[in-house]
């Protein structure tokens, strides 16, 4: 028997829930593929964000860091012994205008003469026995430390009591 040829109209109506049901999966794809690539784009823009931020207050520590024995040097020409008033005046003024930039910066002294040893912020070079201070306390600060926050520039050289 000879097969019945099917109209085009008969054709036409089987295939297209097929071709309707294939592009109902791939623009579901195409989809899922756009929303991931945007997630993709908002977790790197948060993670720049962040790395910006992190490495800003490493470049910012650093500097100020490398300042610091500016800082030192500054204070070591005000105690040295000076005839000329004017010239050390100007130090004063240079000394007093370098802090306040620290300051305003958020760099702080760490407090260190008379205070209890702290590892985390000072660091021991010498030892001494004394009855007039209380165990571990700090007699003698060599090199004041600083920081920024809870971040530490540079720790504080001290003598401690055994």
């Amino acid at each position: 028997m000879a097969k019945a040829k099917k109209e085009p109209a008969e054709e036409l109506e089987t295939s297209v829930p097929e071709a309707s049901e294939d592009a109902a999966s791939e623009a579901e794809a195409w989809k899922d593929a756009a929303l991931r690539a945007q997630a993709d784009l908002v977790n790197f823009r948060n993670r720049t964000q962040r790395e910006r931020e992190s490495l800003w207050g490493e470049v910012r520590a650093d500097t100020l860091t490398a300042l610091l024995p500016v800082l030192d040097n500054l204070e070591r020409a005000l105690e040295a012994p000076c005839s000329d008033e004017c010239y050390k005046q100007g130090v004063e003024l240079t000394l007093r205008q370098f802090l306040e930039i620290l300051s305003k910066l958020g760099v702080a002294e760490i407090e260190a003469m008379g205070k209890p040893f702290d590892p985390q912020r000072m660091d021991a070079v010498m030892h001494e026995e004394s009855d007039e201070a209380d165990e571990s306390t700090v007699t003698q600060v060599f090199q004041k430390g600083y920081h920024i926050g809870e971040r530490i520039l540079r720790h504080a050289v001290v003598k401690v009591v055994n």
